[in-house]
């Protein structure tokens, strides 16, 4: 079994994901647009399903195609075929994409200092949180 996200051929975003065998997948009318996905990658990344750290071996991403794709698809991400990489939605319109994780960040980094912090796009700045 294997995550598959379905795709709209117009918007190139992902409306579906589903857990299937590739050969239900080929039975499907629309089987070029279903792409498939792995759950256990973000930003590159392979994490260990067992402890969700990064994988000490990151060589399983060799030759998996849905390793290779960066991130595990979801609702609303979108497909990019140049990169052939699931990209999440753009949370803020001043992040930046990192064309090596294929994941938006912000152009300041978040303080490392333990304490919770949120964006604020208005001051283009790091908020202390109260929550």
């Amino acid at each position: 079994m294997a995550h598959y996200a379905r795709i709209n051929a117009l918007t190139h975003k992902v409306d579906q994901v589903i857990v299937a065998e590739p050969e239900f997948i080929q039975t499907l009318p629309d089987r070029d647009f279903w792409i498939k996905t792995s759950y256990n990658m973000r930003g590159g990344v392979y994490y260990d399903p067992d402890t969700n750290e990064p994988a000490d071996d990151q060589s399983v991403i060799n030759g998996d195609e849905a390793r290779q794709r960066k991130n595990y698809a979801g609702i609303g991400y979108t497909y990019c075929t140049e990169r052939d990489a699931f990209i999440p939605p753009k949370p803020f319109d001043s992040w930046m994409l990192n064309e090596e994780t294929c994941q938006w960040e912000p152009p300041i980094p978040m303080p490392d200092d333990g304490k919770p912090y949120q964006w604020n796009e208005e001051t283009q700045s790091w908020d202390t949180s109260d929550f």
